[in-house]
């Protein structure tokens, strides 16, 4: 499969950027109800719509659901480029329709894709609400679940542009898990299964993100969502669409999120996932805090009316602005920062560093909006003409 123009015709472009809610999707879901089945199966909080697409009429069920937490939106896009996928006459669409039936929820928590939040309405991470159940989003995934009961679940989501790809300097462009299905961490059949899809899937990515697919901790917590599922005998994987360089609306990752659907599904199909994949998968390097967004070396300041050479990072701060995400820098950390790293780096080479308060140092907390030497001028975190 050429897999990359396979995304270039199926790719959704109404759907751009980080801000995408019911009115976004919407749109799309009325075009999609011609060949699929679009469904409103509940209300959120604030009674907006929660909707699902059926798809394909094969006897291995898949439960997909994205944007649990609201302003989490890289993977709903790349659902969608999925869909526009499934609506064509490929022969590998064909074949997936065939063999698989799909229950998508595009939007799980649609309030806080609204206010670009990670909880709902009420404040509550509904990815820690499956023993509670105390949400109603909570509970029509619930309900949901054990109505269709699914032969695989897919947890979708992003994660952070802090996490890196074990000790080397690459983003974490996806990751995934296995989740545990108990205190020890054991490894049966269910949790196999979704390690060996998983394997599948980072075998394919390692081709185009060499280095750059992680996997998170599994220490167990039966909250979540992807835990509970496990435990509940059926193989769920969790998805976390993370930072490729330069791509701060996540265009680029949702392009791999695509890749992977489609090479985990064509695993599945080829039953290939029989083969135990347990090395692989534990030799997927494990997510760590390794990155700032930007960091700036060599600084000179005065702290106590000593003067210094050091660093400093700021890290960006998404705030939703007229039905749009900005992303200001926020100076975050001072000091030597060693062992870690950013996406952007600027050397000052010694220059001192004045802020437009008269700063002779950074200050935590404060938008990074600064010179060095007054004749380097930096807005928004980057240097600037």
């Amino acid at each position: 499969m050429d897999l990359r123009q396979i995304f270039i015709d199926n790719k959704e472009e109404r759907l751009y950027g980080r801000y995408i809610t019911n009115n976004h999707i919407e749109p799309v879901l009325n075009e999609l109800k011609k060949v699929f089945a679009v469904s409103v199966i509940g209300t959120s909080v604030l009674h907006e719509p929660i909707y699902s697409v059926k798809a394909g009429s094969g006897k291995i069920k898949i439960y997909m659901w994205s944007q649990m937490h609201g302003n989490e939106s890289t993977t709903t896009k790349a659902i969608f480029d999925f869909l526009n996928f499934l609506k064509g006459d490929n022969e590998f669409a064909v074949r997936l329709k065939a063999t698989f039936t799909f229950l998508i929820i595009p939007i799980l928590n649609p309030d806080g894709a609204k206010l670009y939040t990670r909880e709902n309405a009420f404040k509550v991470d509904l990815n820690r609400d499956s023993v509670n159940l105390s949400q109603p989003e909570s509970k029509l995934l619930r309900n949901i679940f054990e109505e269709f009961k699914p032969d695989y679940c897919y947890n979708m989501h992003d994660q952070r542009t802090i996490f890196g790809v074990g000790d080397i300097p690459k983003p974490a462009t996806v990751s995934f898990l296995a989740p545990s299905y108990n205190n020890e961490r054991d490894i049966n059949n269910t949790r196999l299964k979704a390690i060996n899809v998983i394997a599948a899937m980072n075998e394919t990515l390692q081709q185009f993100i060499p280095g750059q697919v992680g996997r998170f901790d599994d220490s167990f917590n039966i909250n979540c969502i992807g835990d509970m599922f496990q435990s509940l005998n059926v193989p769920t994987i969790l998805f976390e669409a993370g930072h490729f360089q330069d791509d701060y609306e996540r265009e680029q990752t949702r392009k791999f999120i695509f890749f992977a659907l489609l090479s985990g599904f064509n695993a599945i199909y080829e039953n290939v996932i029989v083969v135990n994949k347990k090395e692989e998968y534990f030799n997927i390097p494990q997510n760590k805090i390794i990155f700032y967004d930007i960091m700036y070396k060599n600084v000179k300041i005065n702290y106590e009316n000593k003067e210094k050479i050091t660093n400093f990072a700021s890290q960006y701060k998404e705030v939703l602005f007229e039905n749009s995400v900005i992303f200001r820098a926020i100076i975050s950390e001072i000091g030597n920062l060693e062992g870690l790293h950013a996406h952007k780096e600027f050397d000052a080479f010694g220059a001192e560093f004045l802020d437009d308060e008269l700063n002779k140092m950074p200050i935590i907390g404060n938008e990074a909006d600064f010179s060095v030497d007054l004749n380097r001028k930096f807005v928004n975190g980057v240097e600037i003409e």
